[in-house]
């Protein structure tokens, strides 16, 4: 599971907004730019069903789990590029057939494959954003540790 500790800026019954802070998980990976972090944000802010029952200002432990994350991964990157390929080799194999040249064909039905990709994932995405599972989650809320010094006062 990958998580990220936060702290609730806004609440209502039934969601809680979460503002984290870029982990250093977030500056190894290659997709940072394209994530909805935007650019050199620091700070992002996540809505999570408030099922803790957590108020403004709580510190809390948002997760999603990883099998989900690889999931998204292999269809953001993989999945295009086997369509790709596939397409690049059914064209070069049909080539004959048509009496034209294997590359330019291959390289048609490539990026026809290819765009047929994107145009699955953005199916696909459209069906997931609305899974549960695919969400963010409350963990746990953090307690809040106060130091002994402030307590004799």
């Amino acid at each position: 599971m990958i998580t990220e500790t936060g702290i609730v800026t806004d609440v209502n019954p039934s969601f809680a907004w979460v503002k984290t802070t870029r982990s250093s998980a977030c500056k190894s990976c290659s997709s940072r730019e394209s994530c909805d972090t935007a650019g050199d944000q620091q700070e992002m802010t996540v809505m999570v069903k408030n099922t803790l029952n957590v108020e403004k200002g709580d510190t809390v432990l948002i997760g999603l789990e990883s099998r989900h994350v690889l999931y998204l991964t292999f269809l953001l990157y993989v999945f295009p590029i086997i369509l790709l390929v596939t397409g690049a080799l059914i064209g070069n194999s049909l080539a004959p057939f048509f009496n034209m040249n294997p590359s330019l064909i291959s390289m048609f039905s490539g990026s026809l494959f290819f765009g047929l990709a994107f145009y699955i994932i953005r199916r696909k995405n459209n069906s997931l954003s609305k899974k549960e599972e695919y969400k963010p989650f409350l963990v746990k809320k953090k307690s809040q540790v106060i130091p002994a010094s402030c307590s004799m006062l």
